[in-house]
Formats: structure tokens, C-alpha cells, sequence
């Protein structure tokens, strides 16, 4: 699973909406389509992940 790790790599998916699945020290977390972006979060399925913490991986 290839990292997004990049502005670019986030607006993508979401644009694609591209399934992601989303870890916190290696642990699953969430999983889905990218429905919103901040400075400091990515929504998605209406939870928010926090991007200094979280990693974002393509689902596939």
C-alpha cells in the first residue's frame, strides 16, 4: 500500500475518490473515500484524522 505523503497524493485521491485506509502507530483505524482536507485533518466517513498523527495509505 503506497503511502500519500503529500499534499498533492491527498487532493488526488479525494478528487479519484480513491478508497484509503488510515493508521496510527501501524494500527488500522479507519478506512474509506476522502471527503475533506484542512491544513490539520482529513475527513472521512464524517470522523477526522488528525495528519501530524495519522498515516494515509491507497487501499489497494
Amino acid at each position: 500500500m503506497e503511502l500519500l505523503s503529500s499534499d498533492i497524493h491527498l487532493y488526488t485521491a479525494k478528487m479519484d475518490k480513491t478508497p484509503i485506509v488510515i493508521f496510527i502507530d501501524q494500527e488500522l483505524v479507519g478506512s474509506g473515500v476522502i471527503e475533506g482536507i484542512t491544513e490539520t485533518t482529513v475527513k472521512v466517513k464524517d470522523e477526522h484524522y488528525m495528519r501530524g498523527v495519522c498515516e494515509f495509505r491507497y487501499a489497494g
